[in-house]
């Protein structure tokens, strides 16, 4: 995994890459979900995490390059949560979303679907996204297994009730072709899944509403607990979770209904399905550095914004918190 050859010096905790800008953020994004860290050997994690620990002590040995540190930050946080320091399991860690979230995505976009084919999808899709939720939140307050649960089920449902319920409008509508027909079933995932998406991470998540989450000073000590940064948190996860989904589900629709006047793939209509599935997987991995590289995990918030306990607890402007993904 060759690092950019741009390399500051080596920061604990932070990111290579600006975080104040959008090109930073997604630079600092792609290392995050770069595919090849799933592949990362237990012992070669356990160097990476020993080598940032004697850097954190000041035992560093003599000849350690700050290009080293910098890989070895890149895979910790790519494979261990940074709040409860265990290891993400690998299809809900955010460098396993677009692998194992690609299949999901061609079966929500399948034409002709059936009612059971329908559900189906839509239930497979949240249960994946309310994994890779619940394994990427603020983990700084404890989270009941319920909580869990209630957000799953919440999510499953909505996003079933408003796709069979548009695919049932469709059907009844007399005006439509049947190539039209067919081509507006195929957008129907879109407002489904990013309805079902905000309506799981405000489920799961909804905890941190009422108990807030823990917000840091600039030399990472914990101020406080705040509400309104939990506000802040939720809102900028679930603006994320409306535009992922966007090129993903709008996009590939109008590609294959373009493609699919080709000769090539009117002669072979088999071709159809793997042409679908790299067009989705493209959009995919396009698609999700975007989305999470809106806001910074680590966002900042000035004092003047939060509970006024949190501001007289220090004397700093801006404190960070974890926005969770």
């Amino acid at each position: 995994m060759p690092p950019s050859t741009e390399c500051p010096p080596f920061r604990l905790g932070e990111s290579r890459f600006d975080q104040g800008s959008f090109n930073g953020r997604l630079r600092h994004f792609l290392d995050v979900i770069d595919p090849r860290t799933l592949f990362v050997s237990q012992k070669r994690l356990n160097e990476c995490m020993k080598l940032l620990d004697q850097f954190k002590n000041g035992t560093l040995p003599p000849g350690v390059t700050n290009v080293q540190l910098w890989e070895a930050q890149k895979i910790k946080q790519a494979i261990i949560h940074p709040d409860t320091g265990e290891k993400i399991p690998m299809p809900f860690r955010m460098s396993g979303f677009v692998p194992f979230g690609t299949p999901v995505v061609v079966g929500l976009l399948l034409p002709n679907q059936t009612f059971a084919s329908t559900i189906f999808w839509q239930w497979l899709n949240q249960s994946h996204n309310a994994c890779v939720n619940y394994c990427n939140r603020n983990a700084t307050k404890p989270t009941p297994m319920s909580t869990f649960f209630q957000g799953y089920l919440g999510a499953v449902s909505s996003a079933v009730t408003i796709a069979v319920g548009l695919n049932l409008l469709i059907k009844r509508a007399e005006h439509f072709s049947p190539a039209t027909r067919i081509l507006v079933q195929r957008f129907i995932p879109f407002p489904a899944v990013a309805s079902a998406n905000v309506c799981n991470v405000l489920l799961m998540r909804h905890t941190e509403l009422s108990e807030g989450i823990s917000v840091l000073d600039d030399k990472g000590s914990v101020v406080g607990t705040s509400k309104l940064a939990a506000r802040h948190a939720l809102m900028e996860t679930s603006l994320t979770r409306v535009v992922l989904p966007m090129p993903v589900l709008l996009l590939p629709p109008l590609i294959m209904a373009m493609l699919e006047r080709l000769p090539l793939l009117q002669k072979h209509p088999r071709l159809g399905l793997p042409v679908h599935s790299v067009v989705c997987l493209c959009a995919f991995g396009l698609a999700l550095p975007v989305a999470i590289s809106l806001f910074p995990q680590n966002s900042q918030i000035h004092v003047s914004q939060l509970e006024p306990e949190i501001a007289a607890a220090t004397e700093c402007k801006i404190l960070t918190y974890n926005k969770g993904l």
